[in-house]
């Protein structure tokens, strides 16, 4: 069983920081992939950041604002939010891409969402 819990998520005014964590859990090899993940009411699931190996990426809307990290000691995955718009308004989804022990397969796995509102 694989769990992958978020938490960090709440209220912020326009410009101000958030600070997202989604710690992983279970019997896993290996994490390959660690993404962050956004949908906002009447929008479609889109990718705000992720990290694959040392390489990271991120939407245009979001460069220089956020930053992705991961601590492979933790299992854990960041998502550092700064001079936040309105616009971020969305519930957060962390996304990992995993390798099981027991079996060798690969399987992609989400967390539970959290909601972050930018609001005055």
């Amino acid at each position: 069983q694989v769990q992958l819990v978020e938490s960090g998520g709440g209220l912020v005014q326009p410009g101000g920081s958030l600070r997202l964590s989604c710690a992983v859990s279970g019997s896993i090899f290996s994490i390959n992939v660690m993404g962050w993940y956004r949908q906002a009411p009447g929008k479609q699931r889109e990718l705000v950041a992720s990290i694959t190996g040392g390489r990271t990426n991120y939407a245009d809307s979001v460069k220089g604002r956020f930053t992705i990290s991961r601590d492979n000691a933790q299992n854990t995955v960041y998502l550092q939010m700064n001079s936040l718009k309105p616009e971020d308004t969305a519930v957060y989804y962390c996304k990992i891409i995993a390798t099981l022990r027991m079996s060798g397969a690969r399987y992609f796995y989400w967390g539970q969402g959290t909601q972050v509102t930018v609001s005055s």
